[in-house]
């Protein structure tokens, strides 16, 4: 299915979270990492800007996907549901999720029922950060399920992303893990594939 997206609401509080009950997709990591230039590339539209700061983020910002093969006039209800979490570890802003991270996420990761996936997005060109070691201890510790991608592969040569690769699945202590880049695409496929397997 095609997709058309929609800029839904920001929330700072779990009363303000959407009541579609549509399955919802988290994007989380660093704040520079390239969380919302991901979603853009994911659903092929400008639909969560892009800051030139890092840790700008501060409110799930969710986004509506409807069915683009229907006209706009026809009032549909979300088929998916993407948020984009605030960033976490940038220097300038933070130094670990439990201290920065705002009351209203953990509530969100734990116990929103709609919530089936956590995407957890790491910087693929440097090796694994003790804060991405807390968030996938978190996510196990909560029982939810997360997919691990390692971003901006284009800026990585075929060696440095097979060496790459191998460390980071090592240092997370994850079996699965696979690169992608906004830029140019690669692995875009594999992503929303993980995204619809979960959604069903």
């Amino acid at each position: 299915m095609r997709y058309r997206t929609q800029f839904l609401l920001s929330a700072t509080d779990p009363a303000q979270f959407p009541t579609s009950g549509a399955p919802e997709i988290a994007f989380l990591g660093r704040s520079n990492v390239g969380k919302s230039s991901l979603l853009n590339a994911l659903v092929g539209e400008k639909a969560a800007k892009v800051s030139s700061t890092p840790g700008r983020t501060r409110a799930i910002n969710f986004f509506a996907l409807t069915n683009a093969e229907l006209p706009i006039s026809v009032n549909q209800h979300p088929k998916l549901v993407f948020s984009d979490l605030p960033g976490y570890g940038y220097a300038k802003i933070s130094k670990s999720i439990s201290s920065t991270w705002p009351a209203f996420i953990e509530p969100y990761l734990a116990e929103r029922p709609q919530l089936k996936l956590c995407i957890c997005l790491i910087d693929a060109k440097i090796p694994a950060q003790e804060s991405d070691r807390q968030l996938i201890h978190w996510l196990r510790h909560a029982g939810r399920r997360f997919a691990v991608v390692g971003t901006k592969a284009d800026r990585l040569s075929g060696n440095e992303r097979t060496r790459n690769l191998a460390a980071l699945k090592r240092d997370l202590e994850v079996d699965d893990l696979f690169l992608i880049s906004s830029k140019t695409g690669f692995g875009l496929k594999t992503l929303w594939q993980q995204v619809e397997d979960a959604a069903q």
